[in-house]
């Protein structure tokens, strides 16, 4: 149990830097380009534990196999994290971080229909009061300085193909490994995007240089590929839902870290939609699965 605390820590920590180095790194970088060069650097640095995970599971990757992951890839890179870093450059990275910490609200709608995990009253009172969270948050009529409502509406609408993405993920995440899973459908999404970076004529590498090199390898190893990685490994050594821990940690830190590096300032709305947030994150843990991963 001491052990998947320490992984959560981890993986929370090191996704609570995001916004912050993606606001960074993106201010010479198109988002498009920046997200394609993270998620290639992510997808090849999980590959080898992948490769790994392959061998000891004798997994056997069918043509159906890699398509469900091509698709996988294209709703999780060319869709929502393009969207998260427009949301993240035209919003506060707070304000981005605490919004994309409600993915896991839209996986378990999306579950509903896809997953065949039915919504129940509890899961909906959760989804409810971290929709009310989400409305202090954004809070339209009061926005903080450096928010705009475009810059929310891409947070939120990465936040819900994120949680697509998640709940489409899980029908054969089991029998392929999560490891293998997000490896290569971030490489193939990452190819995807490639694609569609040449058909819109973006740049690739152009923009990255000896000034923010470091911003860039630190977003796509660090966070993308580390923070992926411990994810997973919580995961491996708990289950899903304890893993699920990071996106619970996460709205505490991210807003902390954008006050001390970006001077950000957090208002009364959020804290109390942050609070909010929270509880329905708590609200949707299952104390069986808890209970078990402690078991473990």
């Amino acid at each position: 149990m001491k052990k998947v605390m320490i992984y959560i820590l981890i993986s929370a920590v090191l996704f609570s830097t995001m916004e912050v180095t993606l606001k960074i790194a993106g201010l010479g970088l198109d988002a498009f380009q920046l997200t394609f060069v993270r998620f290639l650097m992510g997808g090849l640095f999980l590959f080898p534990f992948a490769l790994v995970e392959i061998k000891r599971k004798a997994t056997v990757l069918s043509k159906g196999d890699y398509g469900y992951m091509l698709m996988l890839g294209v709703i999780c890179i060319c869709v929502s994290m393009v969207f998260f870093q427009m949301g993240v450059m035209s919003a506060n990275a707070s304000t981005a971080a605490v919004i994309f910490c409600t993915n896991p609200m839209f996986t378990m709608i999306f579950a509903h229909f896809i997953a065949d995990e039915k919504m129940t009253f509890k899961k909906g009172l959760a989804a409810t009061v971290s929709i009310a969270g989400l409305v202090l948050i954004i809070n339209p009529l009061h926005m903080s300085p450096g928010n705009t409502l475009m810059g929310m509406l891409f947070s939120l609408i990465a936040a819900a193909t994120f949680g697509l993405y998640s709940a489409a993920g899980k029908k054969r995440i089991r029998r392929l490994g999560g490891l293998t899973q997000t490896s290569i459908s971030f490489l193939l999404g990452s190819g995807m995007l490639f694609i569609l970076l040449l058909i819109l004529k973006k740049p690739i590498f152009t923009g990255i240089t000896a000034e923010n090199i470091w911003v860039v390898i630190y977003v796509g190893i660090a966070v993308t590929g580390l923070g992926y990685l411990y994810y997973f490994l919580a995961m491996e050594k708990s289950n899903a839902t304890m893993a699920s821990l990071v996106f619970f940690v996460k709205p505490g830190i991210a807003p902390i870290i954008a006050v001390i590096v970006l001077k950000e300032t957090i208002t009364l709305f959020m804290i109390i939609g942050i609070i909010l947030i929270f509880i329905g994150s708590y609200m949707t843990l299952s104390k069986a699965a808890i209970a078990e991963s402690i078991r473990r």
